[in-house]
């Protein structure tokens, strides 16, 4: 029997889902240091023929999706290891950014895709500080200290400033799903990198994914029914435990509206 099973191709498959980067009062989302642990584990699965990874997410901080993407092809190089990206609801903006870490990438054909670019987005409550008779007192050192206070009307170098670093972060995204998708893009009418997201069946066509399919069906066809997926995602810590018998439903309720914001943009 043991033996048996020994024969048996193994699997690891890691789950990441939420908005990337600490988000809400309690800080829960995808981050590095928070799925390190995982994604070294999964790639010490000896003999897999592959890692499989789902991701489920509509993006957030660029500097976590950069660090989850480099490190799977880290070890994806240093192992020796082909990485399969499954996505399921969404993966757009650093979501999308994570999946080009696949050597192949598969969605629903229902998934949210793409959505490669930047965004900054903020308030301006000029007016009503006037309204209600608020003085704004500010003072800094160093002149572009308060660059883009929502309290003080916009410059217009301040706007500059930031289209600069937001054109240097896109650049580099760009430049990550060029390196992984390479040839397999589609030439079209369509801007790839305009920002826009697509459904799963149009992101197939225009090369952002290899094809249609889920984990289980894709994973069975490319290494026998009999195969073994091995689940790798991060557990519950006390705090999330906590949270979710706490009967403190105003702060749960922040903390989800404050993912929801972020979810909404792609509908959900």
């Amino acid at each position: 029997m043991l033996s048996f099973l020994k024969k048996k191709k193994i699997i690891p498959h890691i789950k990441l889902s939420g908005v990337i980067g600490n988000v809400g009062k309690f800080k829960q989302g995808i981050d590095f240091s928070g799925q390190e642990e995982i994604i070294s584990k999964a790639f010490s699965v000896k003999k897999a023929p592959c890692v499989a990874i789902t991701i489920n997410s509509p993006g957030g901080s660029p500097v976590q999706s950069h660090l989850i993407y480099n490190f799977i092809r880290q070890l994806a190089k240093k192992k020796k290891r082909k990485v399969i990206v499954f996505a399921e609801d969404v993966a757009a903006s650093g979501g999308y950014l994570i999946a080009c870490a696949g050597d192949e990438i598969y969605a629903n054909s229902s998934s949210i895709i793409g959505s490669i670019g930047v965004i900054y987005s903020s308030f301006g409550f000029t007016e009503l500080i006037k309204k209600i008779g608020v003085e704004r007192r500010i003072h800094t050192a160093g002149k572009n200290k308060s660059t883009l206070d929502p309290f003080l009307d916009e410059k217009k170098e301040d706007i500059e400033r930031l289209k600069n670093i937001q054109l240097d972060l896109h650049k580099d995204f760009i430049e990550v799903v060029e390196r992984s998708r390479g040839s397999k893009l589609k030439k079209s009418e369509v801007e790839l990198f305009s920002g826009e997201f697509w459904s799963g069946r149009k992101a197939k066509d225009l090369g952002l994914i290899d094809d249609v399919g889920d984990a289980t069906q894709v994973l069975r066809e490319k290494f026998g029914e009999d195969v073994v997926i091995k689940k790798f995602e991060k557990s519950k810590g006390w705090l999330s435990k906590k949270l979710s018998s706490s009967n403190d439903h105003v702060d749960q309720l922040a903390n989800i509206l404050d993912e929801k914001s972020v979810w909404q943009r792609y509908g959900l």
